[in-house]
């Protein structure tokens, strides 16, 4: 009832222990809760059903190199990066939350991740996780926007995260998203010009879709990309694919990657990813998850 509670509560809000993290996942009892389908808190830029253990403390260092495609003029990216900082604490089993710092527009952001189902309890078979997150961007000055007011910087993104463990290699999630920017980027026309007004809605829809599969006791590849489903066809943004190894070390889980999206936080990287695969936009990163 708690847990029913909570999802009312939040969806208007729209608008490792330091042992082998991967244990917990090398089987797949029968009728028992499957406790973990992902190894990471993240897929790559996608949440994962994982939440954090009741009081373990998370730091995570994302990083985000620039696109490889102009070569050794930045030396394939290495030049340019964005980094995120974020801190996450178990409340108890079944809620995490975070509060994080991304150098992209400058972004705070604030989430709360909650188990709804667990995969296994009472032959339920999959897990079910809500997702809810608020961005507040403040690269917005108040001398360029004399009528900037602090809602205009805010964005806000709900999820609904749907993971099944199929066997000891190999998860898969859905996750239906709605998502909504107070403050739209103008999309310009084949002149340059401002489009006005802006023909896409602040309210946006997407799916996104993960997976991974286990290589070794330590390794594994995943992969993650979201379809916007209602983007203007004027838009220049592009839909996020991630592609990449999962290393587990101890305490630590090393996220290695390349990626299309240079955000990090949820609406940045839903509804401003610029990065083209086919013309060789999308730049090496990685996730630094740290468990206390």
């Amino acid at each position: 009832m708690k847990k029913t509670f909570f999802f009312a509560l939040m969806f208007p809000f729209l608008g490792f222990a330091q042992d082998d993290l991967l244990s917990e996942i090398d089987s797949v009892p029968q009728n028992q809760k499957v406790e973990s389908a992902f190894k990471s808190l993240k897929i790559v830029n996608l949440e994962s059903t994982k939440l954090a253990a009741k009081g373990d403390f998370y730091f995570v260092v994302a990083h985000r190199f620039g696109f490889v495609n102009n070569g050794f003029d930045d030396f394939f990216g290495l030049d340019n990066a964005n980094t995120q900082l974020k801190f996450l604490y178990g409340v108890n089993e079944w809620l995490t939350v975070h509060v994080a710092r991304s150098g992209f527009q400058e972004t705070y952001d604030a989430a709360a991740k909650y188990r709804l189902f667990a995969q296994g309890e009472n032959n339920f078979p999959v897990t079910i996780v809500g997702f809810n997150s608020v961005a507040v961007n403040t690269e917005l000055k108040e001398e360029d926007y004399p009528k900037l007011e602090f809602e205009n910087r805010l964005s806000f993104a709900t999820q609904i995260l749907i993971s099944r463990k199929f066997s000891e290699k190999l998860s898969l999630e859905l996750a239906p998203t709605l998502f909504h920017e107070n403050t739209l980027r103008d999309i310009l026309d084949e002149n340059n010009m401002v489009i006005s007004p802006n023909p896409q809605e602040n309210t946006q829809y997407a799916i996104g879709i993960g997976g991974r599969y286990k290589l070794t006791k330590r390794w594994s590849f995943n992969v993650d990309y979201v379809a916007h489903l209602n983007r203007a066809n004027e838009s220049i943004y592009k839909n996020p694919l991630s592609i990449g190894f999962d290393l587990e070390t101890g305490g630590h889980v090393f996220q290695m990657h390349f990626t299309n999206a240079t955000a990090m936080h949820e609406t940045g990287y839903l509804g401003q990813t610029v990065g083209d695969w086919g013309k060789g936009e999308f730049g090496f990163g990685f996730n630094l998850v740290r468990v206390f």
